[in-house]
């Protein structure tokens, strides 16, 4: 297996898992002020699908992905609704993981929250400035980036460079333009914790180092997050963690790419965003988070309608596909196959390949087609279909993508009946009546699949 790292920018080869049984994963979540909108949602799938290969191919996964429940943005928001802080923090909270089980996406082993690590976070702002990189100014501590040699090294940016494009008068406090904070103190009416510096609250980089540190130790082997948080924030990580412990912090850098609207990066900040939940009332989930698996997820991704109706016809395809396979299958009195073509076990090979090969997911769904092509030559033609289908859904499962039937109703008796007319009217060639049972089935949220082995049915989304 090879794995794009950010930190060399080349695909490295990974330990397989009989060399390393157990990888520690951490990735970097929301601050819950508001609902995630689709370019968060796409950075979740796409390290859950990293997750579950990595799961599949026989590792252990420690995955830990952090809430970040205080921040000025909590705070405005709180002041804003008249509550309080940590009421929109568990707010959104449920609100996010509620639609990350709605995405598929398996719960991480952990989700610290900043505000339940204080203690964590004060002890390793201690050592920084024990071992002189940090400083404390009137309440205020900063991390001193001169003293940390190797600043740069993921975004590879050069300090010398950074500091000539600031500001040229530096804040009252610093030393230095690029120093950033680690604690702040609390401002009146704000949450505040007690520290050694006074009444504050912890700066937003520190508390990764920390949360990594304590669930996952002073070395981990993927450190995954948005394209957008190289630099500063996973930049600063780096010189916080490994200045403290003297060890590389993470093996293998991971980075999303951004999604876009109008080919501008989809932020909050820019107003130009989709939350889940509005896009929930047009498309099904599961289509979302195809489309989210049919790029590579380091490509910048183009977001709007069509795209997701793109994907939605494609996943209806497969879905399709895979119900008249299982339709084929469950046929008493088959008629025997008028060829036998070969079972398919090249799909699940050209499958692995693309995912071994820095998690294309772009691939093995093209590899997924090719199935559903082969299938359906197979049913068109009368051909062996035993154990396609059953590729077919494994395939789609290591991806999180479900494509079974849904549980059948109550009514399902009555659906039954209504397509039985509907044969009869068909065949007495009263093609009125046939079409009125239609549009009724319709109505009930019934679609109607005329195959090669007879009609189907299923629930619309």
């Amino acid at each position: 297996m090879k794995i794009y790292n950010t930190m060399t920018r080349r695909k490295e080869d990974f330990p397989s898992s009989e060399q390393k049984k157990t990888i520690k994963m951490y990735t970097c979540g929301q601050t819950v002020y508001n609902d995630i909108h689709m370019g968060n949602a796409r950075f979740y799938v796409v390290f859950d699908a990293i997750r579950r290969y990595l799961l599949v191919r026989g590792y252990d996964v420690n995955f830990v992905q952090n809430f970040t429940d205080i921040d000025d943005k909590i705070i405005a928001k709180a002041s804003e609704e008249g509550v309080s802080t940590e009421e929109i923090a568990q707010r959104y909270i449920a609100h996010t993981l509620e639609d990350l089980a709605a995405l598929s996406c398996k719960p991480a082993t952990k989700n610290p929250l900043a505000t339940e690590e204080i203690p964590e976070i004060i002890s390793l702002i201690l050592a920084l400035i024990a071992k002189d990189f940090a400083y404390e100014n009137d309440g205020t501590v900063y991390y001193a980036v001169e003293k940390f040699e190797d600043y740069g090294k993921l975004s590879k940016k050069n300090l010398e460079d950074l500091e000539a494009g600031a500001r040229v008068e530096v804040e009252a406090g610093k030393r230095a333009p690029m120093d950033f904070v680690l604690w702040k103190p609390a401002k009146p009416g704000e949450p505040f914790w007690e520290s050694p510096w006074g009444n504050g609250r912890p700066g937003w980089h520190i508390e990764c180092s920390a949360m990594a540190k304590k669930y996952l130790g002073d070395e981990i082997d993927i450190h995954g997050g948005a394209e957008d948080l190289i630099f500063p924030h996973h930049e600063n990580e780096i010189a916080q963690t490994e200045a403290v412990t003297g060890r590389e912090f993470a093996r293998c850098w991971m980075h999303c790419g951004i999604l876009t609207t109008d080919h501008k990066k989809m932020s909050k900040s820019r107003g130009n965003f989709f939350t889940f939940r509005e896009m929930a009332e047009k498309f099904s989930p599961d289509v979302m988070r195809f489309y989210f698996l049919t790029g590579h997820y380091r490509m910048p991704m183009e977001f709007n309608d069509s795209v997701l109706k793109a994907a939605e016809a494609g996943l209806s395809r497969i879905k399709t596909c895979y119900a008249n396979l299982t339709h084929a299958s469950n046929r008493e009195n088959a008629c025997e196959p008028a060829h036998s073509l070969e079972s398919g076990s090249n799909f699940t090979e050209k499958f692995l390949a693309a995912m071994d090969d820095d998690f294309n997911t772009a691939d093995a769904i093209t590899a997924i087609f090719e199935l559903v092509k082969h299938a359906n030559t197979c049913l068109a033609d009368g051909g062996d279909v035993s154990g396609l289908g059953e590729e077919m859904e494994k395939l789609c499962g290591i991806l999180g993508i479900n494509i079974a039937e849904e549980e059948t109703g109550a009514d399902d008796a009555e659906i039954e009946a209504l397509i039985e007319a509907r044969q009869a009217a068909r065949t007495a060639k009263n093609f009125a009546e046939s079409d009125r049972i239609r549009d009724e089935l319709s109505a009930k949220g019934i679609i109607l699949e005329d195959t090669p082995s007879g009609v189907r049915w299923r629930r619309g989304s």
